[in-house]
Protein backbone atom coordinates (compact mmCIF):
# COMPACT_ATOMS: atom_id res chain seq x y z
CA UNK A 1 0.00 0.00 0.00
CA UNK A 2 2.95 2.08 0.81
CA UNK A 3 4.24 2.16 -2.95
CA UNK A 4 1.23 2.80 -3.95
CA UNK A 5 0.33 6.07 -2.13
CA UNK A 6 4.23 7.15 -3.38
CA UNK A 7 4.16 5.62 -6.42
CA UNK A 8 0.72 7.63 -7.37
CA UNK A 9 1.13 11.25 -5.37
CA UNK A 10 -1.79 13.97 -6.12
CA UNK A 11 -0.86 15.71 -8.99
CA UNK A 12 1.64 13.27 -10.73
CA UNK A 13 -0.11 13.25 -14.04
CA UNK A 14 -0.74 9.20 -13.22
CA UNK A 15 -4.40 9.69 -13.11
CA UNK A 16 -6.90 12.10 -11.41
CA UNK A 17 -6.71 12.00 -7.61
CA UNK A 18 -9.61 11.90 -5.25
CA UNK A 19 -11.06 15.34 -4.59
CA UNK A 20 -9.45 15.93 -1.76
CA UNK A 21 -6.08 14.16 -1.63
CA UNK A 22 -2.94 16.42 -1.87
CA UNK A 23 0.55 15.98 -0.93
CA UNK A 24 0.03 16.68 2.47
CA UNK A 25 -2.95 14.47 3.01
CA UNK A 26 -0.76 11.56 1.03
CA UNK A 27 2.15 12.17 3.68
CA UNK A 28 -0.59 12.59 6.71
CA UNK A 29 -1.69 9.11 5.55
CA UNK A 30 1.84 7.38 5.44
CA UNK A 31 2.52 8.63 8.76
CA UNK A 32 -0.30 7.34 10.16
CA UNK A 33 0.45 3.90 8.76
CA UNK A 34 2.36 2.44 12.60
CA UNK A 35 -0.46 3.14 14.34
CA UNK A 36 -2.78 2.11 12.07
CA UNK A 37 -0.95 -1.19 12.06
CA UNK A 38 -0.60 -1.09 16.19
CA UNK A 39 -4.24 -0.71 15.89
CA UNK A 40 -5.64 -3.09 13.54
CA UNK A 41 -3.24 -6.00 15.07
CA UNK A 42 -4.68 -5.34 18.82
CA UNK A 43 -8.27 -6.10 17.20
CA UNK A 44 -7.14 -8.83 15.27
CA UNK A 45 -3.61 -10.57 16.36
CA UNK A 46 -2.77 -11.65 13.10
CA UNK A 47 -0.06 -9.94 10.92
CA UNK A 48 -1.39 -10.78 7.80
CA UNK A 49 -5.14 -9.74 8.61
CA UNK A 50 -3.99 -6.33 10.09
CA UNK A 51 -1.82 -5.47 7.49
CA UNK A 52 -4.75 -6.40 4.93
CA UNK A 53 -7.03 -4.00 6.98
CA UNK A 54 -4.87 -1.00 6.95
CA UNK A 55 -4.49 -1.40 3.50
CA UNK A 56 -8.47 -1.37 2.85
CA UNK A 57 -8.50 1.47 5.28
CA UNK A 58 -6.01 3.55 3.50
CA UNK A 59 -7.78 2.79 0.10
CA UNK A 60 -10.74 3.96 1.53
CA UNK A 61 -9.79 6.60 3.23
CA UNK A 62 -8.01 7.99 -0.20
CA UNK A 63 -10.75 7.24 -2.10
CA UNK A 64 -13.32 9.37 0.34
CA UNK A 65 -10.19 11.72 1.19
CA UNK A 66 -13.08 14.60 0.04
CA UNK A 67 -15.10 13.65 3.34
CA UNK A 68 -12.74 14.47 5.73
CA UNK A 69 -12.51 17.44 7.36
CA UNK A 70 -9.19 19.70 7.14
CA UNK A 71 -8.24 21.03 10.83
CA UNK A 72 -10.09 17.65 12.68
CA UNK A 73 -8.09 14.80 13.69
CA UNK A 74 -6.90 12.48 10.65
CA UNK A 75 -5.49 9.49 12.89
CA UNK A 76 -9.23 9.24 14.39
CA UNK A 77 -11.06 9.62 11.01
CA UNK A 78 -8.57 6.39 9.87
CA UNK A 79 -9.13 4.90 13.47
CA UNK A 80 -12.67 4.43 12.44
CA UNK A 81 -12.56 3.80 9.29
CA UNK A 82 -10.50 0.74 10.32
CA UNK A 83 -12.55 -0.52 13.12
CA UNK A 84 -15.77 -0.12 10.87
CA UNK A 85 -14.00 -2.45 8.56
CA UNK A 86 -13.08 -4.90 11.35
CA UNK A 87 -16.53 -5.16 12.45
CA UNK A 88 -17.72 -4.95 9.03
CA UNK A 89 -15.25 -8.08 8.59
CA UNK A 90 -16.34 -10.00 12.03
CA UNK A 91 -19.66 -9.91 10.48
CA UNK A 92 -19.00 -11.53 7.14
CA UNK A 93 -16.03 -14.31 9.15
CA UNK A 94 -19.46 -15.55 11.64
CA UNK A 95 -19.46 -18.77 9.33
CA UNK A 96 -16.21 -19.66 10.03
CA UNK A 97 -15.04 -21.99 12.59
CA UNK A 98 -14.14 -20.64 15.64
CA UNK A 99 -10.81 -21.52 18.23
CA UNK A 100 -12.65 -20.74 21.06
CA UNK A 101 -11.08 -22.77 23.50
CA UNK A 102 -7.57 -21.80 21.99
CA UNK A 103 -6.81 -25.77 21.05
CA UNK A 104 -5.72 -24.88 17.49
CA UNK A 105 -3.57 -21.60 18.52
CA UNK A 106 -1.92 -23.20 21.14
CA UNK A 107 -0.48 -25.79 18.80
CA UNK A 108 1.00 -22.73 16.56
CA UNK A 109 2.93 -20.85 19.57
CA UNK A 110 6.70 -21.22 20.27
CA UNK A 111 7.54 -21.74 24.05
CA UNK A 112 8.95 -18.50 25.21
CA UNK A 113 12.53 -17.90 25.52
CA UNK A 114 12.94 -15.12 27.44
CA UNK A 115 11.39 -13.90 31.23
CA UNK A 116 9.99 -10.79 28.88
CA UNK A 117 8.52 -13.57 26.76
CA UNK A 118 6.76 -15.03 29.01
CA UNK A 119 5.47 -11.74 30.71
CA UNK A 120 3.99 -10.54 27.38
CA UNK A 121 2.28 -13.82 26.59
CA UNK A 122 0.47 -13.63 29.94
CA UNK A 123 -0.44 -9.97 29.47
CA UNK A 124 -1.78 -11.21 26.17
CA UNK A 125 -3.07 -13.35 27.27
CA UNK A 126 -4.94 -11.63 30.09
CA UNK A 127 -5.93 -8.87 27.46
CA UNK A 128 -7.47 -11.56 25.42
CA UNK A 129 -10.10 -12.30 28.13
CA UNK A 130 -11.16 -8.57 28.09
CA UNK A 131 -14.58 -8.49 26.56
CA UNK A 132 -14.00 -6.78 23.25
CA UNK A 133 -15.11 -3.25 24.57
CA UNK A 134 -12.69 -3.01 27.48
CA UNK A 135 -10.00 -4.14 25.10
CA UNK A 136 -10.26 -1.98 22.64
CA UNK A 137 -10.82 1.39 24.82
CA UNK A 138 -8.16 0.31 26.43
CA UNK A 139 -5.64 0.11 23.42
CA UNK A 140 -6.81 3.23 22.21
CA UNK A 141 -6.23 5.46 25.03
CA UNK A 142 -3.63 2.94 27.05
CA UNK A 143 -1.31 2.08 23.86
CA UNK A 144 -2.60 4.45 20.96
CA UNK A 145 -2.39 7.30 23.54
CA UNK A 146 -6.26 8.98 22.23
CA UNK A 147 -7.81 11.10 24.78
CA UNK A 148 -11.08 9.83 26.38
CA UNK A 149 -12.65 12.42 24.02
CA UNK A 150 -11.09 10.75 20.65
CA UNK A 151 -11.30 7.09 21.79
CA UNK A 152 -15.51 7.75 22.26
CA UNK A 153 -15.52 9.66 19.22
CA UNK A 154 -13.64 6.66 16.97
CA UNK A 155 -16.10 4.39 19.26
CA UNK A 156 -19.37 5.95 18.65
CA UNK A 157 -20.19 6.20 22.84
CA UNK A 158 -19.88 8.57 25.21
CA UNK A 159 -16.87 9.74 26.94
CA UNK A 160 -18.29 8.03 30.17
CA UNK A 161 -18.63 4.90 28.99
CA UNK A 162 -14.71 5.12 27.70
CA UNK A 163 -14.20 6.17 30.98
CA UNK A 164 -15.54 3.42 32.49
CA UNK A 165 -14.44 0.01 30.44
CA UNK A 166 -10.61 1.44 30.64
CA UNK A 167 -11.20 1.54 34.14
CA UNK A 168 -12.87 -1.84 34.40
CA UNK A 169 -10.27 -3.04 31.50
CA UNK A 170 -7.20 -2.30 34.23
CA UNK A 171 -8.59 -3.57 37.04
CA UNK A 172 -9.50 -6.47 35.39
CA UNK A 173 -6.08 -6.90 33.90
CA UNK A 174 -4.25 -6.35 37.31
CA UNK A 175 -6.85 -9.12 39.06
CA UNK A 176 -5.84 -11.61 36.01
CA UNK A 177 -2.21 -11.18 36.08
CA UNK A 178 -1.93 -11.15 39.91
CA UNK A 179 -0.98 -7.78 41.06
CA UNK A 180 -1.44 -5.55 43.67
CA UNK A 181 -2.21 -2.44 42.05
CA UNK A 182 -1.07 -0.45 39.52
CA UNK A 183 2.79 0.30 41.00
CA UNK A 184 3.05 -3.31 40.10
CA UNK A 185 3.11 -2.06 36.42
CA UNK A 186 6.24 -1.54 34.99
CA UNK A 187 9.82 -2.82 35.53
CA UNK A 188 9.69 -6.27 37.46
CA UNK A 189 10.39 -7.13 40.75
CA UNK A 190 14.39 -7.43 40.46
CA UNK A 191 15.12 -4.19 38.17
CA UNK A 192 13.16 -2.00 40.89
CA UNK A 193 15.29 -3.64 43.68
CA UNK A 194 18.32 -2.91 41.45
CA UNK A 195 17.52 0.45 40.81
CA UNK A 196 16.01 1.71 44.49
CA UNK A 197 19.62 0.58 45.88
CA UNK A 198 20.18 -0.26 49.09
Amino acid sequence: MTLMLQAAPAGSGSGPAPLGVDAEMRDLLLGAIPALRAFAFSLTYDLDRSDDLVQDTLVRAWVNANSFRRGTNLTAWLFTILRNLFYSEQRKRKREVEDADGVHAGRLTALPEQEIRMEMAQFQSALNRLPSAQREALVLVGAQSFTYEEAAAICGVAVGTIKSRVSRARTRLIEVLGMNGTDDIGPDAQTRAALDGP
